[in-house]
């Protein structure tokens, strides 16, 4: 996603590091530069705005449960794994999850 033009930070930069801004992550530097690039980039303002509604509806609906840690560690891991560049199965991701089958008709 990009609008097109130039822009001392680069669209992908700041696509790559949204969650990291919305959860106020990063240092102040880096928040003046991304919050510069939105003033200066449409479609990125709007994906962050899209991102950052889905981040209000989720805590609203589900902001009292209580993460399991393991769960929390298994996340970090793979996003950790996933920035690294490297490839994580699918199916790792979900194996240790519930699963819930729809009753057949």
């Amino acid at each position: 996603m990009s609008c097109g033009e130039p822009h001392e930070t680069d669209c992908s930069e700041v696509l790559d590091h949204l969650y990291e801004f919305l959860d106020h992550e990063m240092p102040d530097s880096d928040c003046t530069k991304f919050e510069v690039h939105f003033e200066e980039c449409s479609p990125c303002l709007e994906k962050y705005g899209l991102e950052q509604a889905v981040k209000k509806l989720v805590k609203r609906c589900c902001g009292s449960d209580d993460v399991p840690t393991d769960l929390r560690a298994k996340v970090m891991g793979r996003i950790d794994l996933i920035r690294a560049g490297h490839l994580v199965p699918e199916q790792d991701i979900t194996a240790s999850a519930p699963t819930t089958q729809a009753p057949q008709e």
